[in-house]
Formats: structure tokens, sequence, C-alpha cells
């Protein structure tokens, strides 16, 4: 069985570069942070480290096991921080990553009934878009994560998630043009997202036969309506993203059938420590309802007037 002082050993070399650093990081004497590694590089019969001047690097099978260790020890601490709030030696912590316009929507309200709930309990949350969301929580780093997928996602594979809701995908133009399908503005200039955004606009555009011209790039869905408001082009957001800010001087009309998923997502074996519990079970109770479409959102706000 691996030493788990070891891998610490072996993750403190592979963040710092060199064994001086990760000894000093550790309080360690170098020749014990040496000794670690040729103890563990016996235990494992593969090379770990090797030498290049004066510094060191990780070998292919020293990176992987490095991975490896940071991700247990990180879900290491998450044990020892749940149990001594489970026995009562110390209030517990619950640690949650979530995207831009989920912390701009349904996630805060999850957040405040939790903590009224849990006063006692250290909630700590921060924004990470779905891949660096996923890396925290398998390297143990946050308990919970409010992620979304276009479509299966493989890097959740291994996570236990569930479902919350499909956040529908809306064509957003200036208020002025028509035209409610992607087709109709095959030759205006468009604004992306992420990379998984436009990913996923550049897929679904090749499927209806075209190309999208991306001139503008951001991942600010306030400043992406800012552009389309300028009549610099046109793009794509999600039902969130237009609930957490909603530029008046844009259009915004649903794609049928397009939509991401939104997930919430844990790492481990089931059950849960007693916090991750009940912050899923809040995110769960705040998801929002079916957002409105454009014909019930003009309706709602009385007739249309012309300046």
């Amino acid at each position: 069985m691996l030493d788990v002082t070891r891998l610490r050993v072996l993750a403190a070399v592979a963040r710092h570069g060199s064994v001086t650093a990760a000894a000093e990081a550790l309080h360690y004497a170098q020749p014990s942070v040496s000794h670690h590694l040729a103890r563990l590089e016996a235990e494992t019969g593969s090379r770990l480290v090797q030498r290049v001047g004066r510094g060191l690097r990780l070998t292919e099978a020293g990176q992987l096991l490095a991975d490896r260790a940071v991700e247990i020890l990180g879900r290491l601490d998450a044990a020892e921080q749940e149990l001594a709030a489970h026995t009562g030696l110390r209030a517990g912590r619950v640690r949650l990553a979530a995207f831009p316009s989920a912390l701009g929507t349904f996630v805060p309200g999850a957040a405040a009934a939790f903590d009224a709930d849990h006063p006692d309990v250290e909630l700590r949350f921060r924004e990470a878009e779905p891949p660096e969301a996923v890396a925290l929580l398998r390297r143990g780093e946050v308990d919970v994560a409010v992620v979304f997928a276009h479509t299966d996602d493989p890097g959740l594979a291994g996570l236990r998630t569930e479902e919350l809701f499909d956040d529908e995908t809306y064509l957003v133009t200036p208020a002025g043009w028509a035209g409610d399908r992607l087709t109709d503005h095959r030759d205006r200039r468009w604004i992306g997202g992420c990379e998984r955004c436009r990913e996923e606009l550049l897929r679904v555009c090749a499927a209806d036969g075209f190309t999208p011209d991306i001139r503008f790039t951001t991942d600010d869905y306030v400043a992406a309506q800012q552009l389309v408001a300028r009549g610099l082009g046109v793009t794509t957001l999600p039902a969130l993203a237009l609930a957490a800010h909603r530029n008046e001087s844009v259009r915004a009309v649903p794609l049928p059938g397009r939509a991401r998923r939104v997930l919430v997502a844990v790492a481990g074996e089931a059950p849960d420590p007693p916090a991750t519990r009940a912050l899923v079970e809040r995110i769960r109770a705040s998801r929002p309802g079916r957002p409105a479409t454009e014909r019930e959102r003009r309706s709602s706000a009385g007739p249309a007037t012309r300046p």
C-alpha cells in the first residue's frame, strides 16, 4: 500500500519543482524528502524523478502518480474536515464551485438557504467554468460543483451527477433585426462565448449548413449583449445568462430543441458527508423553473411602443 506521507512529498515536489522547495513547503529536512522519494520509487517499482542539471523533473510515471496523489490528498483533507464536523470537534466546511450565470441566478439563493439552516458550517464558493470545476472536484478542493454540458460529457466520468434542468438556448440579436433562426443570420458577424460554448455554436451552425463568422469572443454575457446591442453581431446565450442580466436593446428568441443540461456533481461514493448532502438538497430546491419565452415576456411587459 502506498504511504500517504510519501505521496504528499511527491505532490509537493511536483508543485514546487525541486527537492529544496518541497522541503521548505513541508517543513522537512532536504535529505528526508530525498529519502521519501527513494522509498516511494522502491514501493512502486518505477522511476518517478530524474535529474536535469541541478534540478529534477518527474518522469511520466511520476507525473501520473503525482496527479493521483493530489486527488487522494484532497479527498483525505476533505474527509478530515467532515469527520471533525460530524463528531463535533469543530465547525464543518463545505465548498462549492459554479459557473458564472448559475452564480448570477439560483446558486446564491441556495447558498443563503443553506447558511440560514447551518450557521455553524463554513460555506465557501468560487466561480469556475465546468472543466475547472470538475478538476477542483476531482482534486478535493471543492465538495460540490454546479456545471453544464451540451452533450454527454466524458469529463464527468467517475463523478456522481444529477441533472437539475435544461437551460434553453436563445438567439440574441439587436432589437431591430428580423430572423428567428440561425440561418437567418448566416452572413452576419457572430460573437462567441467560452471555449465550450463556441464549440457548441460551431456544431449547431454546421448542422444548419454554415460556419459562423466569429469576430468577437467574450466569456462575459453582459459584454456579449452590449456588443449585440451596438449592432456588432449576433450570438446565442442560455436562459440563465439572460435571467442574470438582460439588455433591453437586444431581442432574444428561443431556439427549439437547443439547450444545455445543468447538473450538480459530487465526487466519491455515497453516502455524502452531511454538509455536502445538505448543500446539494438546497441547490436542488433552488433550481429555476422553465424560462419565459419571448412571446410570454412581451405579453407580460404590455403593448410594445416605438419612439
